[in-house]
């Protein structure tokens, strides 16, 4: 049953590997902590596995899960898998009510999206047209592209890694973008960053004979550029870089987009639809400053600020 839930959420419902993967997890850590004594959820008859879904059991399997370390979100995202498998089983016949939906969710600490200051990237993006004709070598080029894309359009991984040739739109200086659930969306690139974009792209089309079909982003070989690897490089490149503390990823770049955008006066439904987020709840997350944006608008704004600040009469 597991095998044709994952199929209907891959194939139907058009969910990404990652998401699929993630979702057969928590269904095969559920049933192992059921069942230990079994080898796996393979070795379980359809009876065995349908019996077990009920609110208790649930219960036990999030205890578990918080007893031993794991965060609330974590935890919530397993049970959200298991209450999706528990919907689809609904509409097969299979069960009458969802147990999940009676089972108390952990509160999730509410954390602020990390960002990399506008400052770092800028020095990051000293690049020049030179650098395109040769005196780089492709793999170092292809880097520095990744780090400006990511941060130009706020793409998330997978996009990144299924971007295609043809999906940059010059003549409009627009890339073309399918995300979750295959919703497209256009978002806006600078004139400057696409002229880098055509240099790199007259570099691709030497090394590898690219066509508008042909991936943007490649391996060395000139296959399909992986997840793994897009983590890769942006830690490699921004950890040899000067201003990028803490965590390196590409997630980071794309909450550094929404973060400037917002601080430089963009409105929450222009990165909404920049993100390619299905809800503004969604984007409401970036409504926090940075310090220093709060810092400015304080020392713009106070009364005592705008006189020095001194204390009393």
């Amino acid at each position: 049953m597991i095998k044709a839930f994952l199929d209907y959420i891959s194939l139907q419902k058009r969910y990404s590997k990652r998401t699929a993967a993630l979702y057969e997890e928590a269904l095969r850590e559920f049933y192992a902590f059921i069942y230990p004594e079994k080898s796996s959820v393979d070795a379980l008859s359809k009876a065995e596995q349908l019996d077990v879904l009920k609110s208790n059991n649930l219960r036990g399997f999030v205890a578990h899960g918080l007893e031993n370390g794991l965060s609330a979100r974590t935890v919530n995202l397993k049970l959200s898998a298991i209450s999706s498998y528990c919907n689809w089983l609904i509409k097969q016949g299979e069960l009458h009510s969802n147990p999940a939906r009676k089972v108390f969710r952990p509160k999730e600490a509410r954390r602020l999206p990390e960002f990399y200051t506008e400052q770092s990237l800028e020095n990051y993006f000293e690049m020049k047209d030179s650098d395109f004709e040769g005196e780089e070598p492709m793999d170092h080029l292809r880097a520095r592209m990744l780090i400006m894309v990511l941060y130009a359009t706020g793409m998330r991984r997978s996009e990144i890694c299924n971007l295609r040739v043809g999906d940059f739109d010059p003549a409009r200086g627009v890339f073309r973008i399918v995300g979750k659930g295959d919703k497209p969306r256009e978002v806006p690139v600078p004139a400057l960053i696409s002229r880098y974009i055509l240099l790199y792209l007259k570099r691709l089309g030497k090394e590898f004979s690219s066509s508008n079909d042909s991936f943007f982003f490649t391996t060395d070989k000139g296959a399909q550029m992986y997840p793994a690897m897009v983590n890769n490089i942006v830690k490699a490149e921004l950890s040899k870089a000067e201003g990028f503390t803490g965590r390196k990823s590409p997630h980071l770049l794309r909450h550094s987009l929404a973060t400037h955008l917002l601080n430089n006066g963009a409105d929450l439904n222009s990165i909404k639809e920049i993100l390619g987020h299905s809800s503004l709840a969604a984007t409401q997350v970036y409504t926090h400053n940075s310090f220093e944006q709060l810092k400015k608008t304080y020392l713009t704004a106070h009364p005592r600020a705008k006189i020095g600040g001194k204390n009393g009469n």
